[in-house]
């Protein structure tokens, strides 16, 4: 290997190497392949450089570039990858919030007691797209309703997005698509930086995050958070409060250790968080009747650890062992039900990955998966709520795979996968996945996928927050979910003038052999998830096109169409609480210095269906906008979000009696609360170099 691919390699490895002495240096090439098998196993992932400044220092010579913000990934599987300049163009207090800017993923409440937010990704709600934390399944079960509040925005180094059948290396659940969430690594550049937020709703937040080299191998850092909503609002005067009340503690410690055929990633967690709501305490109640309130209180404790090894430098031959493990306990109550869950997830998964030739590779492994269920609950809004059933539910699955990926020079490139799991609930199961890609000009390129997804449904764990509702809750016994996702896209660089025009086109297909179905219309008076009986699918389209109109100017335009189907009852509906279009319209300036900076995001969230007897919801827009002035070592921010003031008028039906049959919370589409202003500061002592 000559001087200068030895120095192209340092300018693209997501390390810096200050802090690093000589012995680092020497072992770039061996760490740039491990890095690749530890922290990059998802085909879906790029360089994490690409996501955020590169920065490389060569004697005096500083070489210093950034690259776009949002950018479309290199390899067969279509997706995005958002770096730290996107995601500053909104406040970002946690995962949820990040996807503002973002055309393809929807982000909405799913009641409007406990605050819990859902993503929807090709018009179908979040638990169909498996989410990742650096690389490695997270947040599943009970915790997955409120799990976007989990992930502090702040702590994010980049987040990808794919859409469709992903890769078979993270296991089948994949249904429509994965989101990985990157965060700040211990072996960033050494430095502090913290994050304070406030907004007219009294959410107060702090961020920390920090980092130290305590040798040239071996980094740590901890990332802090804490949370606090005290304010009692009810803007629309419904007895409720708009925004629960809600304070979260959430840390991690996470460590990595560099050796020239050898690293180590890992880190320990911990999330407690306290969320009320329900009738405003200054309520005034007839004597007599008892104030509804709803009560969720969580502890998460998980740690995970990565281990790679180089066993063949010449074809980049690797082997990488991962494996995480998370304890969650949540105590819930809605008005006279309760849910208690006690869950317990291991996973594990060793790796081999080879490349035959420049355009030949192979990825293989296997790996365990072991989930426990231990609940307590007493679903009836009627009776002592002291008497509480038990149950449990464990499921361990072995499994593995085989994944060949053909790359003829960026040219054509073929990524075919195979999983064989066996789950000692549904038995052997089979995930078949395959992406294709055609750069037919440099300036064309279109991809196509299809492929199968799988996922076990624990439905008192990951619907928890319907128990908000006063219809009768009923669970029929469900069949493990099974659909498959087909999708085909096009990407076009249309050059104009001294500018490049990019513009996007998708379409997707997912079909649905099982699917557990949340049923709002057969019984006005019974909330059911049952099995399907009928068909179910959906179809979406969507274009957008960017460009940087003048030097600083972005825009972005995007438009998609969802046409989503279900059956109930046996008659197949339009499913409910689906928006059947979204336009959105981004425009972001930065003045040539980079002193100040303007972001503003419009959306226009289409119509839907309401559940039988309700009729149609109305399409309604929304604005956000925030300004924000950089400093060398911090920057102040302030914006406010759906300056239109749009909000659902009556979020709740029959909030004057909540201890009834009709009282229904989770009937949302829209805003819950109106405009909301917010003021934010960001410190930063060397880490990043915003």
């Amino acid at each position: 290997m000559n001087r200068n691919i030895i120095i192209l390699s340092a300018l693209m490895l997501p390390l810096s190497l200050k802090g690093y002495g000589s012995t680092a240096r020497s072992s770039i090439a061996a760490d740039s392949l491990t890095e690749k098998a530890l922290l990059r196993t998802d085909s879906l992932a790029t360089d994490s450089a690409s996501t955020t400044g590169l920065s490389g220092s060569l004697g005096a010579v500083t070489v210093r570039r950034r690259r776009p913000s949002m950018i479309r990934q290199s390899g067969a599987v279509n997706g995005i990858t958002m770096g730290r300049d996107e995601l500053f163009k909104a406040a970002c207090c946690n995962l949820g919030e990040s996807f503002t800017t973002n055309p393809a993923v929807d982000v909405s409440y799913s009641d409007a007691t406990t605050g819990a937010k859902q993503i929807k990704l090709l018009g179908l709600s979040g638990k169909y797209v498996q989410l990742l934390t650096e690389n490695i399944p997270d947040f599943r079960g009970a915790a997955q309703p409120y799990s976007l509040d989990y992930i502090p925005g702040p702590w994010l180094k980049s987040i990808d997005v794919s859409k469709g059948a992903a890769s078979v290396k993270n296991g089948y659940e994949s249904i429509t698509g994965q989101i990985n969430a990157g965060y700040l690594l211990p072996q960033d550049p050494e430095g502090v930086s913290a994050n304070l937020y406030a907004n007219t709703m009294s959410r107060m937040e702090a961020n920390f995050d920090g980092n130290i080299h305590l040798s040239s191998r071996l980094s740590t850092e901890v990332l802090g958070h804490y949370q606090y909503n005290p304010a009692h609002l009810d803007h629309n005067d419904d007895g409720f409060l708009d925004d629960p009340n809600t304070r979260q503690y959430n840390v991690q410690n996470r460590w990595a250790y560099f050796s020239p055929l050898y690293i180590f990633h890992g880190g320990l967690s911990l999330i407690n968080e306290d969320r009320s709501s329900g009738q405003k305490p200054s309520l005034r109640l007839p004597e007599g009747v008892e104030r509804y309130t709803t009560d969720i209180n969580t502890e998460r404790y998980s740690g995970y650890m990565k281990h790679a090894f180089i066993v063949d430098k010449e074809h980049e031959g690797n082997i990488a062992l991962m494996a995480s493990a998370s304890l969650h306990l949540q105590d819930s109550r809605f008005g006279h039900k309760s849910y208690y869950v006690n869950e317990k997830d291991v996973e594990t998964q060793l790796i081999y990955e080879t490349k035959f030739s420049a355009d030949h590779s192979l990825s293989t492994g296997i790996g365990y998966t072991h989930d426990y269920l231990g609940q307590l609950h007493h679903l009836s809004a009627e009776g002592d709520p002291a008497d509480r059933t038990r149950d449990h539910e464990r499921e361990n699955v072995y499994g593995g795979y085989a994944q060949y990926t053909y790359d003829h020079h960026g040219k054509v490139t073929a990524m075919a996968g195979l999983r064989v799991d066996y789950s000692d609930l549904w038995g052997t199961f089979l995930t078949p996945r395959v992406h294709l890609k055609w750069q037919v000009t440099p300036l064309l390129s279109l991809r196509g996928s299809a492929g199968k997804g799988y996922r076990t449904v624990h439905p008192l764990a990951e619907y928890n927050y319907l128990l908000a509702s006063g219809r009768t809750f009923v669970v029929d016994r469900l069949s493990q979910e099974e659909a498959w996702n087909y999708g085909l896209s096009a990407a076009l660089m249309l050059p104009v003038g001294t500018r490049t025009l990019k513009l996007n086109a998708d379409y997707y297909y997912t079909h649905f052999l099982h699917e557990a179905v949340v049923d709002y219309d057969s019984n006005p008076l019974e909330l059911r998830i049952a099995d399907l009986d009928g068909k179910s699918y959906s179809h979406t389209f969507q274009v957008d096109a960017s460009m940087e109109v003048v030097s600083g100017l972005t825009l972005l335009a995007a438009w998609r169409r969802n046409l989503v189907r279900e059956t109930y009852g046996g008659v197949t509906r339009e499913k409910p609480l689906q928006s059947r279009y979204k336009g959105l319209f981004t425009a972001s300036y930065k003045t040539p210095l980079g002193l100040w900076q303007i972001d503003g995001t419009l959306q226009l969230n289409g119509g839907g269906r309401l559940p039988s007897g309700l009729g149609n919801y109305k399409a309604y827009e929304q604005l956000n906008l925030q300004v924000t002035r950089w400093f060398r070592h911090f920057s102040i921010y302030a914006g406010g979000e759906n300056l239109t003031n749009r909000k659902q008028h009556h979020p709740i039906i029959g909030a004057s009696d909540p201890w009834g049959k009709g009282f229904e919370p989770t009937l949302i589409y829209g805003p819950v609360s109106g405009a909301m202003a917010y003021v934010g500061v960001r410190f930063n002592f060397g880490k990043h170099d915003k």
